[in-house]
């Protein structure tokens, strides 16, 4: 075997043996935050559902696509070259700093400005700025479900907002990121397909994005939890057994929180933007999206024209107890 095959095959040896031993460790203590955020977040690889356009590639294109038993170690050691290569590009080197900075920021509910990200973070690129913040927006927005709008242009304040107003931060814990960005996902994988998915469904989507059910993540912690029970009793989730199924099997629906806080537009504008497209990308979906849309305007104005009703007659009373008195 000639000799630089050996040492290729000792250097992959040599990685996989890391790997495996990096593996066990995050298992038992897992890191706020680990090497390149594109590997582990959400969009670095979509699957393509029935409405979804073939051949459609996410924001960030490396694939985790499954492959066979006796090509994964192969593909594993390409993986680990690719993100090698990735986080070699000072820019992405960048992406990387300023989405733990904001991470900190976040947490700590602390302003951000331009001249603390170029003070601390992107220190000798500050020519790429405006590009190394637009991947950092992309990856917190994707993984946490944060977007980061500026606030103040004059003095270039900028605020991280969550995309669903109402969030569970307070009860997942201050010291965690929201895990919106989770909760987007799978209320997507539901809608997509029609409006009921089953567990294994759900794992084998998150697991294309590194995310497994019986592993700590960096993010989300404990994934399992979060989706099967945390989010489950704030009703965004029905987490049910199948009827009559043995061994028993499970599935998921929105629950009524999501219902009436989510639209399904929103759902799907999120899903849009992973696989770098527009929501009209998605015809069956985008009807339904837009038939919900229709069916929340009429609910509200229902509920306006409920709410002037009742108040119609008290603002009468009022009026006559207030003539009265001055009588």
């Amino acid at each position: 075997m000639p000799r630089g095959h050996k040492s290729k095959l000792r250097a992959r040896e040599k990685r996989r043996q890391a790997r495996a031993k990096n593996a066990q460790e995050e298992e038992a203590s897992p890191g706020p935050f680990y090497g390149c955020p594109h590997q582990a977040i959400p969009g670095a690889s979509m699957p393509t559902s029935p409405n979804m356009p073939m051949g459609e590639q996410s924001t960030f294109s490396h694939s985790y696509a499954s492959t066979s038993d006796q090509n994964l170690d192969e593909k594993s050691s390409d993986d680990s070259e690719d993100t090698e290569d990735w986080c070699k590009d000072p820019i992405n080197h960048n992406v990387v700093l300023l989405v733990q900075f904001l991470m900190e920021k976040y947490r700590k509910k602390e302003v951000i400005t331009k001249a603390d990200m170029l003070k601390y973070v992107v220190k000798t690129s500050k020519n790429h700025f405006n590009e190394i913040l637009k991947r950092a927006s992309e990856h917190m927005e994707l993984a946490f479900g944060i977007d980061l709008k500026e606030v103040d242009p004059t003095r270039h304040c900028y605020a991280l907002f969550n995309k669903l107003e109402h969030t569970f931060d307070g009860v997942m814990g201050e010291e965690k990121m929201p895990s919106s960005g989770l909760l987007m996902i799978v209320l997507g994988v539901i809608f997509m397909n029609d409006n009921c998915v089953s567990e294994t469904e759900i794992w084998n989507v998150l697991s294309m994005m590194g995310v497994y059910a019986n592993r700590k993540h960096f993010i989300y912690g404990d994934p399992k939890k979060v989706i099967t029970e945390d989010m489950v009793q704030l009703k965004y989730l029905e987490y049910q057994q199948v009827p009559n199924s043995n061994p028993p099997s499970f599935e998921f629906t929105w629950g009524p929180r999501a219902c009436a806080e989510i639209s399904k537009m929103k759902i799907l504008e999120f899903w849009a933007k992973i696989h770098d497209t527009t929501p009209d990308s998605f015809p069956t979906l985008y009807e339904a999206a837009l038939k919900d849309e229709e069916e929340r305007a009429q609910a509200r104005a229902i509920a306006r024209a409920h709410t002037a009703a009742m108040a119609s007659p008290y603002s009468r009373a009022a009026m006559c107890s207030s003539s009265h008195t001055n009588i």
